[in-house]
C-alpha cells in the first residue's frame, strides 16, 4: 500500500451548525501563508495526499471535507446549494486564517467554488490554483421550468431510494472501482484511497464516503453572465491547470468545450494557464509531483 511521507491530523470546527472535518498538516509559523486546499464531488480531503507528500516545502495546510464529503455530516439535506460552500469556506477561512489572505487550491467542483470565491473575497485570497473548475454550459431561462421539474423528481427519487450509491463487499472492490474509473490509478494508490474514500459499515460492507443526495440536480441554472462578473473581480493571480486529457469533450459531447472555457478565462485579470501531461481529471493522483511543482513555483 502506498506509504505517506507527511502525516495529517483531523481537526472538527464548527461551521454553520455542522460540525467540518478538516485535515491539517504542518504547522503554522508567521513565514507561512496558509495553503487551503479543497476536494471535488465525490472526492474527500485525503485525496491531496499524494500532492502534499511530493511538495519540495513545509507548508501549513488545510483541507476540508465539504459537507455531505468523507467525515463531515450532511446536515440532513436531501439536496446541496453551491451558494453554501462558498459560504462555509468563508467560515473554515475565519477559522484558520482570520485577517490573513491564503493561497487557495481548488479542484474540479472545489475549482469553480475557488473561482466564485475569489472573485467575491479577493482580499482573502493572495494566489488562487484552479485544477479543472471548467464550469458548468451556458443555459438559457427557457430551461428554467424543466429543471425545476428534474429537481422534484430526482427528490421524490432519492427519497425514495431509488439513488443511493453502490455499496461494496471490501475496500479491494473499492479499490478496483476506482482504478476503473481512472486507468493512470496505481494499485499501492487505490488500496490507500480507498480506506479513505469509503468506509466499512456495521454489516460489512464499505459505503463510499459521500451523501446520495449530491447526485440530485441543482434546481438553479448556470448562469455564466453571472460568473463572468465575478470572474471580472479575481484581483490576484490565478493558475488555471488542466491536464492533457480533455475532460470536457468526455463529458459534454460538445454542449461545452475547452475553447468555450478559455474565452470565459479572458474576463480574468491575471491568469496563467497550464498543462499536466499523461494526466485525466484526476490529476493530482495521475502526476502529484508535477502538480505538486507547479503549485510550488506559483505561490512562491
Amino acid at each position: 500500500m502506498y506509504q505517506v511521507k507527511r502525516q495529517c491530523r483531523s481537526e472538527f470546527v464548527p461551521i454553520r451548525n455542522l460540525t467540518y472535518h478538516v485535515q491539517v498538516w504542518g504547522e503554522p509559523a508567521p513565514d507561512k501563508v496558509p495553503l487551503v486546499m479543497v476536494h471535488g464531488w465525490m472526492d474527500v480531503a485525503a485525496s491531496y495526499q499524494f500532492v502534499v507528500d511530493a511538495f519540495a516545502h513545509d507548508h501549513y495546510i488545510i483541507a476540508p471535507d465539504w459537507r455531505g464529503y468523507g467525515k463531515t455530516p450532511a446536515g440532513g439535506a436531501d439536496n446541496f446549494w453551491f451558494p453554501d460552500y462558498l459560504a462555509d469556506l468563508d467560515f473554515l477561512l475565519d477559522h484558520y486564517a482570520p485577517g490573513q489572505p491564503v493561497n487557495l487550491v481548488g479542484h474540479s467542483m472545489g475549482g469553480n467554488v475557488v473561482m466564485l470565491y475569489g472573485g467575491v473575497r479577493p482580499e482573502r485570497i493572495r494566489r488562487l490554483v484552479n485544477l479543472e473548475g471548467f464550469g458548468m454550459p451556458a443555459t438559457r431561462p427557457a430551461q428554467a421550468p424543466g429543471r425545476f421539474a428534474s429537481w422534484m423528481d430526482e427528490l421524490k427519487k432519492l427519497h425514495a431510494g431509488e439513488m443511493a450509491l453502490k455499496a461494496y463487499d471490501s475496500a479491494d472492490g473499492v479499490a478496483r472501482r476506482l482504478m476503473k474509473t481512472n486507468p493512470r490509478l496505481g494499485q499501492d494508490k487505490a488500496d490507500w484511497l480507498a480506506r479513505h474514500w469509503a468506509a466499512e459499515t456495521p454489516d460489512g460492507k464499505w459505503a463510499i464516503l459521500g451523501d446520495a443526495a449530491h447526485k440530485v440536480t441543482n434546481a438553479q441554472l448556470y448562469r455564466v453572465e453571472e460568473v463572468l462578473e465575478i470572474y471580472k473581480r479575481l484581483t490576484m493571480p490565478v493558475l488555471a491547470v488542466e491536464a492533457s486529457d480533455n475532460s470536457l469533450d468526455q463529458w459534454w459531447n460538445g454542449k461545452f468545450t475547452l475553447a468555450e472555457y478559455h474565452e470565459r478565462l479572458k474576463v480574468v485579470p491575471q491568469v496563467e494557464v497550464a498543462r499536466i501531461e499523461d494526466a485525466g481529471h484526476m490529476m493530482h493522483h495521475d502526476q502529484p509531483a508535477d502538480l505538486a511543482t507547479l503549485i510550488e513555483r506559483f505561490i512562491a
